[in-house]
């Protein structure tokens, strides 16, 4: 909200979507999260694991090189990332008026991939009142 009006912030899509698709990956950012602390000892510990799961999002989604320059197996590593799917969503929103059928994908395929996340994370997790 805040690019769109103080900061001048220009979509051909609509800056709803822009939001709905934000908040869908960050509701996937906190299930990747809460994955990765289920399986260390200690807050440091999940601390050291983020990287791990943040860099090749980072790196093969599409943000620093196009996947389409990458080579054929980056690319289809690509593909499983959820942030590739994010990423693409967003440039649909931004270059197309109207939400596209890829557009709607790929939203679907990062909630599918938040709701998985967040049930894995449920799973995994220890209780620790009896």
């Amino acid at each position: 909200l805040v690019s769109f009006w103080l900061l001048g912030f220009d979509t051909a899509g609509s800056p709803a979507w822009v939001f709905v698709i934000a908040v869908v990956n960050a509701v996937l950012g906190v299930g990747l999260g809460l994955l990765c602390s289920a399986f260390a000892r200690t807050e440091f510990q999940a601390v050291q694991f983020m990287p791990l799961v943040i860099a090749p999002q980072l790196l093969l989604a599409g943000i620093i090189v196009p996947r389409a320059l990458m080579p054929d197996w980056l690319e289809w590593i690509s593909n499983v990332m959820p942030a590739s799917y994010a990423l693409e969503a967003l440039q649909q929103v931004g270059a197309n008026p109207e939400l596209t059928a890829t557009a709607v994908r790929d939203i679907v395929v990062v909630i599918g991939c938040a709701i998985v996340a967040l049930c894995l994370a449920a799973a995994t997790l220890r209780r620790r009142t009896p």
